[in-house]
């Protein structure tokens, strides 16, 4: 007598349809939870302003003030940024906040954080400038979040007058 295959032995019982039938629901409602989790926008970071610290010709210590504008419809629990700011197409400074925060929906949360720079090479990228033209600077990084919602790179540009 030939044997039947386990799933097939399994199936065939009134147990085991049940089973089989338990297993198919839960892994419906699993991909259903999946499609309808809530995909997160970047929050949008923007410099409010930096601070000389102090600097000699070479390095440069700053407070650099950010800000962190949260467009999604829930709130963003925070444990860590990262972010690089390049100023005229150079990197300059690179910074990091590892403090807990929370950043409210469709809200703003601002903290200061300590970088060093070396803007020499910017300086000169700024000297070729023409004094009342608008300089680019990107602003670009991560935003580590908590409750395991991962990591969300973020990328902002905007201008300035020297």
């Amino acid at each position: 007598m030939a044997q039947q295959p386990c799933w097939t032995a399994i199936t065939g019982s009134a147990f085991g349809r049940t089973a089989a039938a338990g297993l198919c629901a839960t892994l419906v409602a699993l991909l259903a939870a999946c499609a309808t989790a809530q995909k997160l926008e970047p929050p949008k970071v923007s410099i409010v302003r930096f601070q000389l610290v102090s600097a000699d010709v070479w390095v440069q210590h700053l407070k650099v003030r950010l800000q962190l504008h949260n467009p999604n419809d829930r709130d963003l629990p925070v444990t860590a940024v990262e972010y690089t700011i390049e100023i005229a197409g150079q990197g300059v400074a690179s910074g990091s906040y590892a403090e807990r925060f929370v950043v409210p929906a469709h809200g703003d949360a601002e903290f200061d954080t300590n970088v060093t720079a070396n803007l020499a090479s910017a300086l000169m990228r700024l000297l070729t400038h023409v004094p009342s033209t608008l300089v680019p600077y990107r602003l670009t990084g991560k935003v580590t979040l908590g409750e395991g919602l991962g990591r969300i790179p973020f990328e902002e540009h905007a201008s300035f007058t020297p």
